[in-house]
């Protein structure tokens, strides 16, 4: 007889409540205002490390459930409230995932409470990957970083741009080129810790979506690291940079491993803003009358809301398979994790853009709330890997062939 349950269990239930009535109470009470400002909403993290959202035992509580769904589950609910004040206080975790899909024990240990703070000192981290000439060539990142033997210090020199919490985060984890020859095989992740001189932010960057998420360049000029900030340690750096010189593979590329796990949580996001429209698009079409009845008898309108609930559940049941097979340590046979980001993602554009349809005048202004969530959603379809790069591993994946 099968186990298999399609059913949350009751902790899971609990924390999906739980979250879910934050993100009603307040996150969007406070979404308009601070998608207008464009600024970190520094008062909803306050309130959300306050009942423990924003904190490290929580995130870790929901990284290490059994069945992998807990971190979907938050971030979908969170994503349902706004996208940007969710990214806002989920972002640490990016930087987080670097440290541990990289970082030993005693690293994690260290550095995962920095990231989060208290509540009454909170702090946040970020995680520098992409540069101006290196979105989605990862292989190709310039800034460097040069050990120095006898002080035991890495010297890290490049910028990073699109960085979430980029110079306003106290940690950063850098990933850098050890050896340019190497490509992706030749970086290593590294902590900058809090104050460290010669990191510093750059230009900040006005979005078209989630606008409360802050988003900068990090410019790294003479940043001097000590030698135990480098993730995973220098024998293990040492001893996977030899096995790519002699041309055998590597089980992991520093900013490869934080994607692989951040993939189907970014997916997540995506199918809680397409929930929100969708919701919002069903209620509105059920009210709204015109010609003498609800505008959702009418095939043109309820086929479109039958077609919104249907991906928007498929892109779920994607986003928890794969969340549940990385959990599982089941390898993504056919780039399952790429999947469910790219299609939930595609779907949030898409769902998004059917709800303003469906409101019609109402939808375009920013009165209401749904041109907001397609203007959040576009995000999804570039960011952790864009919808092309997606297919790219997919398309591998199942032929096995090195497409281009």
């Amino acid at each position: 007889m099968s186990n298999f349950s399609m059913d949350l269990n009751e902790d899971q239930l609990q924390i999906q409540k739980w979250v879910h009535d934050f993100s009603e109470n307040v996150i969007r009470p406070a979404a308009h205002e601070w998608d207008e400002r464009e600024e970190t909403p520094w008062p909803i993290i306050e309130e959300a490390a306050k009942i423990g959202i924003y904190s490290a035992e929580f995130f870790s509580q929901a990284f290490f459930d059994p069945t992998g769904l807990m971190m979907p589950i938050v971030n979908e609910e969170l994503s349902w409230g706004d996208g940007g004040i969710a990214l806002s206080i989920v972002g640490t975790t990016l930087g987080v995932a670097g440290i541990v899909a990289n970082g030993t024990p005693e690293q994690m240990m260290e550095w995962v409470p920095q990231c989060f703070g208290t509540p009454d000192d909170i702090k946040l981290a970020a995680f520098c990957v992409s540069e101006p000439d290196a979105g989605s060539d990862v292989s190709s990142l310039r800034t460097k970083a040069v050990y120095d033997e006898k002080s035991d210090t890495w010297t890290l020199n490049g910028t990073k741009t699109w960085i979430t919490n980029g110079g306003i985060a106290d940690v950063h984890v850098v990933v850098a080129s050890v050896d340019s020859e190497l490509g992706s095989r030749g970086q290593a992740s590294f902590v900058v810790p809090p104050g460290t001189p010669g990191l510093s932010q750059g230009q900040k960057f006005q979005k078209m979506g989630i606008r409360a998420s802050h988003t900068a360049e990090v410019v790294l000029d003479d940043c001097k690291v000590p030698g135990s900030c480098l993730l995973g340690g220098k024998e293990k750096l040492d001893e996977r940079l030899a096995k790519a010189r002699e041309g055998k593979k590597s089980s992991s590329q520093a900013a490869m491993a934080t994607f692989e796990a951040s993939r189907p949580i970014v997916g997540a996001q995506a199918v809680g803003i397409t929930r929100a429209a969708y919701e919002y698009a069903l209620q509105y079409a059920k009210e709204r009358k015109q010609f003498g009845r609800a505008i959702i008898e009418n095939q043109g309108i309820a086929f479109k809301l039958a077609d919104m609930k249907t991906r928007l559940d498929a892109s779920r049941l994607l986003v928890w398979r794969a969340a549940w097979m990385a959990q599982s340590r089941k390898k993504f046979e056919a780039g399952e994790g790429s999947m469910s980001k790219m299609y939930a993602g595609e779907t949030a554009v898409w769902v998004t853009e059917q709800a303003i349809q469906i409101l019609g005048g109402y939808g375009y202004v920013r009165e209401y709330p749904v041109e907001r969530w397609h203007r959040d959603s576009k995000i999804y379809t570039i960011f952790e890997g864009t919808s092309e790069i997606q297919r790219l591993i997919v398309a591998r994946a199942i032929s096995g062939m090195y497409i281009r």
